[in-house]
């Protein structure tokens, strides 16, 4: 299991030794990205992909839940209707048809929504600082937050989220 931490960057030179150090404690550069709203990110830094950037994710979870609902909704009225000794497969199917539909017709919505989760983060983006997203071990959470910390005085510590999604 992975906790996602949170990093606030001043700027470019303290994002380059941040990234350094990370990779130093064995952190796999495919586990962190950047985000940055004023300045471009240079070659060498990792960018937040748009699954991190926006609220797809978020959006295709609700389409899914809202899909699924409506979907044993049609499911119950359509298998009473057309199919009412073997109402199963029939059902299923409306409920799989509406799910998948739901998940896709949010999240294309949602892929124009920044993420809500990084809500927080967006004032000091806009002021042009870097945040530096990292997935870490669990087991090694306290000595990366440690080692930051000592060695990086200018950034701030923005939180931790306890349970990384295998999919971003």
């Amino acid at each position: 299991m992975r906790h996602r931490l949170y990093y606030l960057l001043p700027d470019m030179a303290s994002a380059r030794r941040v990234l350094d150090d990370m990779l130093l404690n064995r952190v796999e550069v495919r586990y962190l990205h950047f985000i940055s709203h004023r300045e471009e990110l240079g070659p060498d830094l990792p960018e937040a992909s748009f699954l991190y950037k926006t609220d797809v994710v978020h959006g295709a979870q609700a389409g899914m839940l809202v899909g699924a609902v409506l979907g044993v909704v049609l499911a119950a009225a359509a298998a009473s209707y057309f199919s009412p000794e073997s109402p199963a497969p029939l059902a299923i199917l409306i409920t799989l048809v509406c799910t998948l539909f739901g998940a896709w017709s949010a999240s294309m919505v949602a892929a124009a929504l920044p993420n809500s989760r990084l809500k927080a983060f967006y004032p000091d983006l806009e002021r042009g600082r870097i945040l530096l997203i990292a997935d870490v071990p669990a087991r090694r959470v306290a000595d990366i937050e440690k080692t930051m910390a000592e060695r990086h005085p200018d950034i701030r510590f923005g939180g931790e989220a306890p349970e990384v999604p295998v999919f971003p």
